[in-house]
């Protein structure tokens, strides 16, 4: 075991490697830091000592190996709008897109895996029928289109739920949270639906499949057989067996939520990492996108690790293949 973690840590060493080259390249080739340091009124003499003072006429490569050190210490740039460092400024709004990816995995989750399970037990019944009509209606549905009709729908006609913002928040250990107060979980919901609304779908057509295919091997013939409660098989002897396929989806789809929580977060002006990314595009700040795109990298990479990870709890022929 101690092997295969080595071996994964060191395949997301190299991938971070490929992004740092890949984001610094965008850096190299897009703006001009000196333009956006400077005013219109600095000389063409004065732009060049800048330039010489902050290694932008180094080579490529030399430039490059300072941006992957400074990055190895956490260091990612300075913001040119902000003026601060451009992963602070990441950090700050990163709590508010953590708290929402995690409401909409929670709703994934709790949804996906009973109404999979049903859907594959029953697949003739009416309730299923509809569970799977309406998963199809949800995958044709462009986020951003989930989004306005809820806005419309609870915010605009009923009026139960406020449209945007984050609401009352409250700081715990550097920490702005909307779990602890009513007018934060109601601003909450609408986005966590919207956004859940990619993902669930996906869940319940995955795990019906996988579960309804499961129930066709021999040795769930035989627990039958052995006259075993159904409650049983299907949740412990069954369900297992569809977990590998699920953690393979959820760990790549957790980090796509992530990346691209940015239309949900624009159309309810939710304050996070992704509309701080839709600002940096339309102020052209190209060391905080690149920022941005290190930092989601790397958390693609830290939770596929931990889903090889949990590979080998969940299967431990895992392992053994590995190893041999």
């Amino acid at each position: 075991m101690f092997a295969f973690i080595i071996r994964r840590i060191g395949q997301a060493i190299l991938v971070m490697l490929i992004i740092s080259f890949i984001g610094f390249s965008i850096q190299y080739q897009v703006g001009d830091p000196i333009r956006d340091l400077v005013g219109e009124s600095v000389s063409y003499a004065e732009r060049e000592r800048l330039r010489t003072e902050l290694g932008l006429n180094d080579p490529f490569f030399v430039q490059y190996g300072r941006f992957v050190m400074n990055a190895a210490q956490g260091d990612l740039g300075r913001s040119y709008f902000f003026r601060k460092p451009a992963l602070e400024v990441i950090l700050d709004k990163a709590p508010a897109t953590i708290e929402l990816v995690f409401a909409s995995a929670c709703l994934i989750i709790f949804l996906s895996v009973p109404l999979g399970i049903y859907a594959a037990i029953y697949p003739q019944k009416w309730f299923s029928r509809l569970v799977m009509g309406a998963s199809i209606v949800g995958v044709s549905i462009p986020v951003f289109l989930t989004a306005i009709l809820l806005i419309y729908v609870f915010a605009v006609g009923l009026q139960w739920l406020p449209s945007y913002g984050r609401g009352e928040t409250v700081n715990i250990a550097g920490w702005d949270t909307g779990f602890l107060t009513l007018d934060g979980l109601a601003h909450l919901i609408l986005p966590s639906v919207a956004l859940s609304s990619i993902m669930l779908p996906l869940f319940i057509r995955l795990i019906r499949a996988e579960m309804m295919e499961v129930l066709q091997t021999e040795y769930i013939k035989f627990a039958y057989a052995k006259g075993l409660k159904k409650w049983r098989i299907w949740w412990i002897h069954a369900f297992k067996n569809t977990l590998l396929p699920v953690i393979t989806v959820g760990g790549v789809q957790l980090g796509v939520m992530i990346a691209f929580t940015i239309l949900t977060e624009t159309v309810f002006q939710w304050q996070g990492m992704g509309f701080l990314f839709y600002e940096a595009v339309e102020r052209a700040d190209t060391t905080l996108l690149v920022a941005y795109l290190m930092f989601v990298g790397l958390l693609f990479v830290i939770t596929n690790t931990i889903v090889d990870l949990i590979y080998g709890y969940v299967n431990p022929m895992v392992r053994v293949t590995k190893q041999s």
